[in-house]
């Protein structure tokens, strides 16, 4: 099993957990970025830098994985073609995306899309705080055990 991370726009305190736990379990991660990342030394670590521009990332990431690999994004777009594809994924805010979930998802992020685009709606995500941070680290537990017992 392996686990790709979308770490273009990761928190950092995913970033931390995802890493604690592919050193415990000594899974194979690979984080992809278009800009440099600094990760630590180990055999079972993977840092992939692909070349700026739009979708590079998520267009690599989707190449790569594989039904049964787990997948952390926050691109909703990316998440869709994932799990149609049957891979695993979840967002670092500890949403994990569905068969059932992902259509309502990537509606409601193009609608929201679209009202900043025309600036009816201004502003950004909310901070993320401890309350992400605790909802993910549950979330990937949860899922890596799951995706661990079926492999």
């Amino acid at each position: 099993m392996k686990i790709w991370v979308d770490a273009d726009a990761c928190p950092g305190a995913v970033r931390d957990i995802i890493l604690r736990a592919a050193n415990r379990l000594v899974l194979h991660t690979t984080f992809v970025a278009n800009k440099a990342l600094c990760l630590p030394v180990a055999p079972h670590l993977y840092f992939v830098q692909v070349a700026a521009g739009p979708d590079v990332v998520d267009l690599y990431i989707i190449e790569q994985a594989q039904q049964g690999e787990l997948v952390i994004t926050q691109d909703i777009p990316l998440a869709a073609q994932l799990v149609n594809q049957g891979v695993t994924v979840i967002s670092p805010h500890g949403t994990l995306f569905t068969d059932g979930n992902i259509g309502d998802r990537l509606a409601s992020r193009n609608l929201m899309s679209d009202l900043r685009d025309t600036g009816m709606i201004t502003g950004g995500p909310k901070p993320f705080g401890e309350k992400e941070k605790r909802a993910f680290a549950n979330a990937f537990d949860q899922t890596l055990t799951r995706l661990l017992k079926d492999a």
